[in-house]
Formats: structure tokens, sequence, C-alpha cells
């Protein structure tokens, strides 16, 4: 049995071994260090960056405990004040000064030199980024802001229906949806729909509140809108909108007729005179629902297994989080909805959370988030605390890719053939559900922020529309508009990370690509996959996806020619 060394955090330079964030109180003499100090010289300048980083990858740190905390017991009223304190009291008095400190780099006599040097030239251009958006008048917002987007994953994390005498989370009762009988399907699909409308207003009127006040910051920072300002905030400055414009064109003219011919395919298979939202879980040959675990444990012992076969490395990075007890994947009540990979900035061993069922997308979602952390532990060593944030375009496709390319390995979780060629099928076919669905949710944003005076109705009228342009045409929505009216409540981004998704289609595409490179040469494609990955922010995004020997591109022509190759794998299963 191997032994599993746990890391341990770097020799802190800056601050004390054993200090703790408590109040902003015992941090400001830190930042006042930084702010006195004077950086004339280069190695004067990498020095502050250096304990700046310190400083920030513990804030950030403490921030993350925090919020998983928070997540995993919605209902700890002591874990919930805790994030609240450090939303109310800590963060808002870092924002001014983070500010200054950014003002005072850019003002050092070397910072043109260290521009010249790797890595540093990426850092200093979002440095200038934010001194150019930051206003003082919007800290008190973003205030707000965080304080109003905790109370969705209240709202969602309290949601769950009663199923033959049980209380069971929304989560479980979708995995009934998959059952093959379809009037126990309309039955469920009914309760988890009813229990959704029931906070249909209280969501409604949340996402106006987060509208208004977000809108304001961007009106703050003298821009026309908040789609403007969060493209500059995410440092999104190798593509515009009208990229984002052109790909939803080319999702609509490739992408959607293949969703229409499964969707056609599939209502033949279940021989039905109409196909409704509750006939699009389960098997369409009538097949129960594949269930590739039972439990967390058996679904961690699993995914180590296919990380490892893989590479011996990656499947090391999955037993240290589990060592570390870094993994939190059952759903249960009280705990907040999805999922995520949580970077812990200062031990660089991320933290996974999930709402595991048994299901196939469950298996997906750990590979996925899995993905995340393998990232975050070939980036663990980089300098700087901003060499590892990486843009999400890189971070998603970190996570998609090892979706795929884990797939050769899949049989540790479906040891007969058949099941196994089901799995991989019906993965590389929500694929193909899932693009279509990312140029809504994004479309929606556009419109929602580039209209912020809208009201309910033109919202409702603007979401149908648009969900109906990215939508199979096959399927029967009479008697369920409300339900259709409301989907967009559950997508956790546009609450919690407005903008945050355009890069799950975006980073879909690449890993295709990366899946491709890998199909051809498993080894090379490997290697391409990591070295992207261990180049953390210290590239552009066009640049890091041509380390995965990959093109940072969604013109009509190239998804194209990445579908082709999926309809190609599809029918070699």
């Amino acid at each position: 049995m191997n032994v599993i060394e746990v890391p341990k955090r770097p020799v802190r330079k800056f601050l004390p071994e054993k200090f703790e964030v408590t109040t902003w109180e015992n941090l400001k003499p830190y930042f006042d260090n930084l702010l006195a100090r004077e950086i004339s010289a280069m190695n004067d300048l990498k020095k502050w960056l250096q304990d700046r980083s310190e400083l920030e990858s513990i804030i950030s740190e403490d921030m993350a405990w925090r919020y998983i905390r928070m997540t995993c017991y919605t209902e700890n009223e002591s874990y919930r004040n805790a994030y609240q304190d450090f939303v109310e009291n800590i963060q808002p008095q870092i924002a001014p000064i983070a500010d200054q400190l950014n003002k005072k780099a850019a003002a050092s006599p070397s910072l043109d030199a260290l521009a010249k040097v790797e890595g540093y030239d990426i850092l200093i251009r979002s440095l200038k980024k934010e001194i150019e958006i930051f206003r003082e008048k919007n800290v008190p917002l973003y205030t707000a802001l965080n304080t109003e987007t905790q109370k969705y994953a209240q709202i969602s994390g309290a949601m769950t229906i009663t199923w033959e005498g049980k209380e069971i989370t929304l989560q479980q009762a979708s995995v009934l949806l998959m059952s093959t009988d379809r009037e126990l399907r309309e039955k469920v699909y009914h309760k988890i729909s009813e229990r959704r409308l029931k906070d249909k207003d209280a969501l409604d009127e949340l996402f106006t509140k987060l509208i208004g006040l977000r809108h304001q910051v961007s009106v703050n920072a003298d821009f026309k809108n908040f789609r403007d300002y969060m493209f500059k905030s995410l440092g999104r400055f190798d593509y515009t909108p009208q990229d984002c414009f052109n790909f939803h064109e080319a999702i609509q003219q490739e992408v959607v007729p293949l969703l229409n011919a499964f969707t056609q395919e599939r209502k033949k298979a279940l021989k039905v005179d109409s196909l409704r939202p509750w006939d699009k879980a389960v098997d369409a040959d009538g097949r129960d629902a594949l269930k590739p675990f039972t439990t967390g444990k058996e679904l961690t012992e699993k995914t180590i297994e296919v990380f490892q076969r893989l590479d011996p490395y990656l499947g090391q990075c999955l037993s240290i989080m589990k060592e570390m007890g870094h993994l939190d994947l059952e759903s249960r009540k009280g705990k907040a909805p999805g999922g995520y990979n949580y970077p812990l900035a200062e031990i660089g061993v991320p933290f996974i959370f999930m709402n595991a069922t048994s299901t196939l997308r469950d298996m997906v979602t750990i590979m996925h988030e899995g993905g995340h952390a393998i990232h975050n532990f070939l980036t663990r060593d980089l300098e700087l605390n901003d060499f590892k944030s990486t843009p999400s375009e890189v971070a998603e496709l970190a996570s998609m890719s090892m979706e795929l390319i884990s797939m050769d390995h899949w049989d540790v979780f479906f040891t007969d053939p058949v099941e196994l060629k089901r799995a991989k099928r019906e993965h590389l076919e929500d694929i193909i559900e899932t693009l279509p669905w990312v140029a809504t949710i994004d479309k929606y944003q556009h419109w929602v922020y580039e209209n912020p005076n809208h009201t309910h109705e033109e919202r409702k009228a603007a979401w149908n529309k648009i969900f109906d342009s990215f939508a199979d045409t096959i399927t029967d929505w009479s008697g369920l508009q409300e339900a259709k009216d409301y989907l967009w409540e559950k997508q956790l981004h546009l609450y919690e990370v407005p903008f945050y998704y355009i890069e799950y289609g975006m980073a879909q595409l690449g890993a295709v690509a990366v899946w491709r490179n890998f199909r051809k040469d498993p080894k090379r494609g490997l290697a391409g996959y990591q070295n992207a990955l261990k180049l953390g922010y210290l590239r552009s995004i066009p640049e890091i996806y041509k380390a995965a020997d990959i093109r940072f591109d969604f013109s009509r022509a190239y998804i194209k020619e990445l579908m082709d190759f999926v309809k190609d794998e599809l029918k070699k299963i």
C-alpha cells in the first residue's frame, strides 16, 4: 500500500507561521507594511509582489474554508455567520487597500522591466485592469451583492420533495426521472417542478435585485452596462461580446440540428406520440438507469483508480485529497446545490464539493472537478498566487478534457462492456445537449444586462424566445408553460457568478480537441494537456491552448470540424 504524503503549506516568509485571519484589525498591519514599503529596484518589486501574494493566499484560503463549510451545511448558523462576517467586515476593508497597492505597483519605476519576465506581463495587464475598474463607491455594493447571492443557496438548498413517505433533495429526486416507468417519471417531474415554482417569485425578485445592484456597479465604473463591465472585470482580453454572438450563431447552425436528430431518435425509440420533458433522462431503449457506484466511498476509490491508470501522478493527487478530508461528495438535506472544486491558495490542495446520488452524471462530475483539482496540483509550485489564478476558459479546459480522456478507463465503473458503451454514448450525446444550453444561458445574460430595466413579463418573453432558438423542436411543452418560463432559475451561475458560463462552451470545444489528440496518441495527448495546465496564467489564453496543441477558436468551421469528430466517435461505439 502506498503511503500518502500529505503536503505541508510553504513556510511563510512575511506573516507569522501561526497567524490566523480573525478580524480586519489583525490583517491591517501587513497591508500597511506593503503600502509603506519602498519598491523602486526590480528585486524590491519582486519581493513586494511575493509578500503580497503570501498575504492574499492566506486570506483567500480562510475565505475558502468559510464558504466550503457554509455550503456543506447551509443550516449551520455559525458557519453562515463566519462567512457573513468575512463578507461584511473583512472584504470591504481589503478592496480599497488592494486598489492602493495596485497603484503603488503600477507606479514602480521597475514595472516595465518586470513586464518583460514571463508571467509578469499577464499579471501587470490584470493589475492595470483592476485599477481601471475600481471605484470606492462600489465597495458597499459588492458587500450587498455577496449577501444577496448567498440567498440563492439557502433557497435552493432547502428544496425537497416527499417521495414514498421520505423527504429527498431535488438532486435525489431527479434520479427518478431515469426510471423506465413513464407514469412515475411524470409524477416526479411535476413534484420537482411544483417545488421549484413555489419559490419562483422569491427567486425572480432576488434576480431583479441582483440585476439592479450589478447595473449600478457598472454605471459607477463608467460602463454602459454590466455586461461590458464584466468583460473587463473577468479579464476577457482575448475575445469580445461579438465573438460570443458568433459562437451562439455557430451553435445554432451546427449543433442544434444534431440535437434535433438525437431527440427525434429518442422519440422513435421510446415509441411515444409526444416526447415530454420527463422523457429526456430515461434510457431510450427502456433499460434501467446506469448506476456506476452506490456510495461516496465507492465513487472516491474508483475515481482514484481511473486517474491512477491515466498517470500515477494524477491518482496520487486525488489520494492526497481523500487523505486530507478534502472531498464532500454525497447529496444530503441542508447542503447547497451544485458542485465545485475550490482552490485553497496556501496549501495548494483543493476541496471538491458535489451532490452525488448514483448517476452517470455524478461520475462525470467527479471527473470534471477532478480535472480542476489536477490543475491546482500542477500549478501549486508557481511563484505567485496570480500565476495560479487561471481564467475560466483555461480552468474549464482542464475539467472538461478530463471528462473525455478518462473515458478509456471507465471500465473501472462499468465492468459490463454493453453498459460501458452506453455510458460513453450518453456522455457524448450530453456534450451535444450541453453546448446549446450554454449558448442559451449566455445569450440570456447578454439580453438581461443590456436591458437592465426590463419588466418581469419582458424577461419571461426574452427567456422563451432565446430558449426556443436553441432547444430541439421535438419536445412537447404543452401544459407546462409556467415550468418552462422559470427554467432559468435552476442555473446557479446566473445568481452567483454572472457571465461565467460561455467558458464552458469554449472549453468544451477545446476539450474535444484535446481528446482528439489523445485518441491519435494517448501519451502525447496527455502530455500536451498537462503542459498547458502547468502554465497556470503565465501566458495568454490562445497561447495556453496552443501548448495543448489545440486552437482557441469558436468559429462555425471549427465547431463543425469538432462536431464531425464527435459524430464519428459515436458511430465507433
